[in-house]
């Protein structure tokens, strides 16, 4: 068990460098010499437009990692100051390398300051971890986690934790995750002429009434509920569990609404097909709390596939492609290529997961 918990927190760890790699060189391309060193950042003045978003982001963005690699040192047998020591220098030599590769992309602008929070926030990651470990709260983690979920719970739980993140990018239907056909069809359109021609009589399918948008709302919430009952075990945790999600649901779109048009636009987003939605979902895990493991994944596969079709059938619209705009080249340009990934491949990646569960246990029961 202890070698087990070890493997996955150094797993965790390297997942959060190919996160923070792929948050900080994105969009990948235009790289170009621009006659300067790569390290120039580090003599250069502080930016005069660095916002209160950007010193939060960058101080939280390495927080994870510093736990992790600092908690993954401590169950190796390290002692705490060596964890710390190695969690704070390699965060500090990956953020160094991350903001002298961003010299050579023009759309990025290296910065010392951001060198300096992304340090920090390792540093707060990893003393949160020893003070965790040592005040033994990790270890009764470990025995909620054993008496609360199943035992391969972990993958699911995985999925669960990015799902609110995910919902933080704006999409064309509260709950929606997954519209990909308008970002797929302009890749492809340079490799297939008029491919774009037949994608929009696709997406032209459906028109986004109130009574369809409710649906898709309805399978938005039902799929993250399907899997929060999966990997719970006893009645009263799966109760818990829907109520989780719904409040994890209305609390990630209001951020999102928030950070998108203003605080005094955090709720209207909850008209009534919303609220109906909502309610309707509920209903259903509520009608299949007892379920087996299989069967509700079994569900979900089908309730997700249900909801992508939907999404990529209906029309995109103006209004939500001004809201792209904001994100895309406003102040949230550091996340742009992170969360439209988690948002549109999200479903997706819940799709393979959930089929593969369903498999593996079928197959377990013709060995049986």
């Amino acid at each position: 068990m202890v070698a087990r918990r070890r493997t996955t927190a150094w797993a965790l760890s390297w997942l959060c460098v190919l996160v923070i790699a792929y948050a900080s060189l994105y969009p990948f391309d235009d790289w170009r010499n621009q006659d300067i060193a790569p390290w120039f950042f580090v003599g250069a003045p502080w930016s005069a437009y660095n916002t209160w978003f950007d010193i939060f982001s960058n101080l939280l963005g390495y927080l994870p990692l510093g736990f992790w690699w600092c908690l993954a040192a401590v169950r190796s047998q390290w002692s705490r100051i060596q964890a710390l020591s190695l969690a704070v220098a390699c965060a500090c030599l990956l953020s160094f390398g991350m903001e002298c590769l961003q010299t050579y992309l023009p759309t990025r602008v290296p910065s010392q300051l951001d060198w300096l929070l992304n340090t920090s926030g390792a540093l707060c990651g990893a003393g949160l971890a020893l003070v965790l470990e040592k005040r033994g709260w990790l270890y009764h983690w470990s025995q909620f986690r054993r008496q609360w979920l199943t035992p391969d719970a972990s993958g699911s739980l995985v999925l669960l934790v990015l799902w609110p993140l995910a919902l933080l990018y704006p999409v064309t239907v509260p709950f929606g995750l997954g519209h990909v056909s308008e970002r797929l069809g302009k890749m492809l359109q340079d490799m297939l002429p008029g491919f774009e021609n037949h994608l929009a009589e696709f997406n032209d399918a459906l028109t986004m009434t109130p009574s369809l948008e409710m649906l898709c709302v309805t399978l938005g919430v039902l799929v993250p509920g399907l899997l929060a009952l999966s990997v719970c075990q006893r009645f009263s945790q799966r109760l818990s569990g829907v109520w989780m999600v719904l409040a994890l649901a209305v609390l990630a779109s209001g951020l999102s609404a928030t950070l998108t048009y203003g605080p005094e636009h955090a709720w209207h987003w909850l008209v009534p097909q919303v609220w109906g939605g909502m309610g309707c979902a509920v209903l259903l895990c509520m009608s299949v709390i007892k379920w087996q493991e299989h069967r509700l994944l079994m569900l979900l596969w089908l309730a997700q596939c249900a909801l992508l079709l939907l999404l990529n059938m209906s029309p995109g619209s103006t209004y939500f492609e001004q809201t792209m705009q904001t994100w895309e080249q406003g102040r949230f340009i550091r996340f742009h290529g992170l969360t439209p990934w988690l948002s549109g491949w999200w479903p997706w990646l819940l799709l393979v997961w959930s089929g593969w569960r369903v498999l593996r246990h079928r197959s377990t029961n013709h060995r049986a």
